[in-house]
């Protein structure tokens, strides 16, 4: 049975120590062949498509969240942006980088860069959108079933998720703060 909403990568801020493993992981994992000595050698750009991102305390990974009513493939004029196979995919060749995506992503998630220079003799930047895409090349080259940045995560900040098990374990952590509350309420209540 097909799944009815998207897989997602999982951050828990608690457990992000901020060591930036999960990008480089990913910046390799889509650097192309020869890992990140290959890229280094052939002067590749590397482009992480998760960013660490600190704020007011809170050390963060950021990345694609696969949204289910994706407005980044809503506004996409060419179609290179589109839901196909439970998340949100860029179709490069059909992308003309014109940012379109960028501006309505509500988490920041999506850059418009060049990956490689084609030697075409074209007169443009080249540039395409790059977001996370489930490493799923890398994944199927490798015979992973977890992404990147989920594997080089030291502390399992990092996870991939089915959305009805996260909200299973988010309706069982809620039903267990309740259950205290009440608890403290009706032991307030008899001292009355």
């Amino acid at each position: 049975m097909k799944e009815l909403e998207n897989v997602i990568i999982y951050a828990d801020a608690q457990k992000c120590i901020g060591c930036h493993s999960c990008e480089l992981a990913c910046a390799v994992a889509h650097g192309g062949k020869g890992g990140l000595i290959g890229a280094v050698i052939n002067k590749q750009p590397l482009h992480p498509r998760i960013k660490v991102v600190e704020a007011d305390g809170v050390i963060m990974p950021m990345q694609c969240r696969q949204c289910e009513n994706a407005p980044c493939a809503m506004v996409c004029p060419t179609g290179a942006c589109r839901q196909e196979n439970g998340q949100v995919m860029i179709v490069e060749s059909n992308c003309v980088g014109c940012k379109l995506c960028v501006m309505v992503c509500p988490f920041g998630a999506i850059t418009v860069r060049r990956d490689s220079f084609k030697d075409d003799g074209s007169s443009t930047n080249q540039g395409v959108a790059l977001k996370c895409d489930l490493c799923t090349s890398w994944c199927a080259e490798n015979n992973k079933k977890d992404t990147a940045c989920v594997e080089a995560c030291p502390t399992k900040a990092i996870s991939l998720i089915k959305m009805h098990e996260y909200r299973t374990a988010l309706l069982k952590a809620r039903a267990k703060e309740l259950a205290q509350s009440h608890k403290h309420m009706n032991m307030t209540l008899r001292k009355l």
